[in-house]
């Protein structure tokens, strides 16, 4: 087996219920969460903010 080229390093911390910051090593912050529909059916509080795969969708359209 080849050895990897690329590394992704990130950390996560919860802030609060399902809100989660992901800190990149390049030191861009990113605020990962829930909204509209699925935040309605569980009857979650806290701000609107994008489902990880959200930003899974926009990095495959990059």
């Amino acid at each position: 087996m080849s050895e990897p080229f690329y590394t992704a390093r990130a950390r996560i911390e919860k802030v609060e219920g399902v809100h989660r910051r992901a800190r990149l090593e390049s030191g861009t912050v990113i605020e990962i969460g829930v909204h509209g529909p699925i935040k309605e059916h569980y009857r979650l509080a806290g701000p609107d903010l994008p489902l990880p795969v959200d930003y899974l969708v926009a990095a495959t359209g990059a």
